[in-house]
């Protein structure tokens, strides 16, 4: 692998540890190039295609999928920068989230964002009242939370009491509370009913599902839907080995849904589009991390490595998302391979014991100073840690393509002074 500098490192991350320290994030933008044509070949020519920065707002791949035609899914004013700084014009925005305040609307207007999801009767009131101040015109899509989905094995995130979406009886109790005005067009509904989904046909059943209740919804709140927001839920393996699921099969039967849903479509309307964060940029990424101690208490292998929750898999740590089956690789294995360790905890170097990143896994052996590989951790994993418990610095973060390396950067956690704002009464 040759460096911006001229100097060949090794693509398997021995050289590149050594070169910029470890914990160490590396991203790969041909796997996310590829990512990207095979979602869009699974997804209706027509269909637009947001990227969820949530899932890893890094400006070198928010680049590379705006450059591929991606647009910009964003839920804070510190996303919006991102998407921004990566190159995505702010008409390509849209803004999502619950509880946006009247600040950040009003920051997101006055950059240029004219797409707003929109989460209650009293954020529209917030978002409309924005607009008007501006003298600007923007759109509105009702994030809708409707019924319970068919089965999934993914994360549901409809159908329940929640603070996402807007219950779908509201709307039709109240559809004039909801209708918009000149400077906010409410032109269609948003969904995202499942996350991190494996199956084609359960992404399938979710999209026809967000289709036949978004037509119910018109048909009931007597408006044209121009624009719908299917949602994603795009799902790929996380913190294990393993290739992005198939979904290629998606497009006729989402084409054939839109078509039963909306028979009397005309002139391409509504139009639909797809987010994805996960499946795009899951595969682009792996951590690198120093084994420091290997130590055996009470029968059981603890590998203790230099990264922990603080830089991979915080929230699941915390026990607010489902936990990771992380898998560990020894790099540069040299002659037969050790018996691997059948019962083994990895954990990270933090003062606490919810620093875990897997319990009772079979792991490779391994000894003090060795390096690991974590793969498969490209979403979800620097964004989704707890980067200022116990002010330890953030990893490095090296971007490669073709074997170069384009960029290595580290996120500072920093503090700067306030001024009191002045609060009229």
């Amino acid at each position: 692998m040759t460096s911006a500098t001229g100097a060949s490192l090794d693509v398997e991350g021995l050289e590149l540890a050594t070169a910029f320290g470890t914990p160490l994030y590396v991203y790969d933008l041909s796997d996310v190039r590829s990512a990207y044509a095979a979602l869009r070949a699974a997804l209706p020519e027509s269909a637009g295609l947001f990227y969820s920065l949530k899932a890893n707002p890094h400006p070198e791949i928010v680049r590379q999928l705006a450059g591929l035609g991606c647009q910009a899914e964003v839920s804070s004013s510190g996303e919006l920068s991102a998407a921004l700084a990566g190159g995505v014009h702010p008409s390509a925005c849209m803004y999502t989230g619950p509880a946006k305040t009247a600040e950040e609307i009003q920051q997101a207007i006055y950059r240029g964002v004219r797409m707003f999801s929109i989460e209650s009767l009293a954020e529209l009131r917030r978002v409309t009242s924005a607009v008007e101040s501006a003298r600007v015109c923007a759109r509105a899509l009702l994030r809708i939370n409707g019924g319970r989905p068919p089965g999934h094995s993914g994360l549901v995130m409809s159908g329940m009491p929640s603070q996402f979406g807007i219950d779908a009886d509201q709307l039709v109790e109240r559809p004039n509370d909801f209708a918009g005005t000149g400077h906010l067009r409410v032109v269609g509904f948003h969904w995202y009913v499942a996350t991190n989904v494996s199956s084609a046909d359960e992404l399938l059943a979710t999209f026809s599902f967000a289709l036949r209740s978004s037509a119910e919804l018109a048909e009931r709140l007597k408006i044209d839907v121009e624009f719908l927001d299917l949602g994603g839920g795009f799902g790929h393996p996380v913190g294990t080995a393993g290739q992005r699921y198939d979904f290629s099969r998606l497009r006729e039967p989402i084409e054939s849904a839109l078509a039963a849903a909306f028979p009397r479509r005309r002139a391409g309307m509504p139009r639909i589009a797809f987010e994805s964060g996960r499946y795009l940029v899951g595969g682009a990424g792996r951590l690198l991390c120093q084994v420091r101690d290997v130590k055996w208490t009470k029968g059981q292998a603890f590998i203790l490595v230099d990264g922990g929750i603080n830089v991979l898999g915080g929230m699941a740590g915390l026990g607010r998302v489902p936990r990771m089956a992380i898998e560990i690789q020894k790099i540069g294995q040299d002659g037969d391979p050790a018996p691997p360790l059948a019962d083994a905890t990895i954990a990270g170097p933090l003062c606490t014991p919810t620093d875990v990143l897997a319990r009772h896994v079979q792991a490779p052996s391994v000894d003090r100073d060795d390096v690991i590989r974590i793969p498969n951790v490209g979403a979800y994993g620097l964004t989704a840690s707890l980067l200022g418990f116990l002010g330890r610095p953030c990893p490095v973060e090296v971007v490669v393509d073709r074997g170069t390396v384009v960029s290595a950067s580290r996120l500072v956690v920093t503090r700067v002074s306030e001024k009191r704002r002045n609060v009229q009464e």
